[in-house]
């Protein structure tokens, strides 16, 4: 770890104007890029020896997750050194050649034992469900924990469908099926469902992740592994699985992988997510249909279907304010999905 600090130290010198005994002249400055960059490169070396790792690991926002890591570590200790030297890093401090790399690495040590405080331990260990504990999470690495009870702010156990006026729980009335589904945003795909005819009620959520009971703000971190889903229940006499499943291939793109126009992360993944064996061979069928149908328009560009086709997995109520989002007055007019245009032929 060291050798690879003293091996800024050319850099260091390039920038700071070392010369004769190494001192640096008084007054002088590290311009502010090679400051960023060598309080940020000082700072994510000594990290490593702390983790064993990358503080750069992915949030799944998909637009340069690494880089706001660094960004954050290097401006901390840059505010820190400012704070040490009177506003001016590199200033001379009469400690001979290599004073101001010294002084980088030490702040650097110093950034990453305020982050080990911040996250109450190692860094990238779970310390908590709290919302400080879930903002280091989202910076340093380490899944989210999950939570033994649902979330706070899951719909009541009375609540009702914003339009179908139909419970938001089971049991449901005999004769009613199940469908799940993840192909993008949640408030976009429920809203292609909720108001057809034959459903009986549609609630949004969470699934296929490795912990229970996620928030909103655990899955989007892009660690918990779950999918922004939306699960259908709808009476099979008036509109059929067969039925979703046209409105699933036709109106998301399923070759995008973990993708759906600007939303990108793991929780904007194609899946369907079967109860049945039924639902699982119609749902693989209408997928070779598809693919077929998306190789002989190239509507997809070329590209393969990455849906996953899986059992169902638990799922777990997101925020009530997610519910029947579209159809709520004063919604925020969005959708991400991204369709191919491609037609699921009969």
């Amino acid at each position: 770890m060291w050798a690879s600090i003293a091996s800024l130290a050319p850099v260091a010198r390039a920038h700071v104007g070392l010369a004769g005994r190494g001192r640096v002249p008084r007054g002088s400055r590290l311009r502010p890029p090679a400051a960023l960059a060598l309080v940020g490169a000082g700072s994510c070396l000594l990290a490593r020896s702390f983790v064993g790792g990358s503080l750069g690991v992915s949030t799944g926002t998909g637009r340069g997750s690494r880089l706001p890591a660094l960004a954050l570590v290097g401006a901390g200790s840059c505010l820190l050194a400012r704070s040490f030297v009177g506003g001016s890093l590199g200033v001379s401090t009469g400690m001979g050649q290599g004073s101001c790399l010294l002084a980088l690495a030490l702040v650097g040590a110093g950034s990453c034992l305020l982050a080990r405080s911040f996250v109450g331990g190692a860094l990238g260990v779970s310390a908590g469900t709290g919302r400080g504990a879930r903002v280091a999470r989202a910076v340093f690495g380490g899944p989210p924990a999950g939570r033994d009870t649902p979330i706070p702010d899951a719909p009541a156990p009375d609540a009702t469908h914003f339009l179908t006026g139909n419970p938001m729980y089971p049991p449901w009335p005999a004769g009613m099926e199940v469908a799940m589904f993840g192909m993008g945003c949640f408030w976009c795909s429920e809203n292609l469902y909720m108001a057809k005819e034959g459903i009986y009620s549609s609630q949004v959520g969470y699934a296929g992740g490795e912990n229970d009971n996620p928030s909103y703000s655990d899955v989007c971190t892009g660690r918990s592994g779950h999918n922004e889903v939306v699960r259908i229940v709808y009476d099979p006499k008036v509109i059929t699985y067969g039925d979703l499943l046209k409105v699933f291939w036709e109106r998301h793109d399923p070759t995008t992988k973990n993708q759906q126009g600007g939303d990108r992360g793991t929780q904007y993944r194609s899946g369907i997510y079967y109860y049945t064996e039924a639902q699982r061979q119609l749902a693989e069928a209408t997928r070779d249909k598809y693919e077929a149908e998306l190789e002989t328009t190239k509507a997809a560009g070329g590209r393969k279907i990455t849906t996953e086709i899986v059992p169902a997995p638990t799922f777990f109520y997101g925020e009530a304010y997610h519910q029947q989002y579209d159809a709520k007055p004063g919604s925020r007019r969005y959708c991400g999905l991204s369709p191919t245009g491609a037609k699921l032929p009969a």
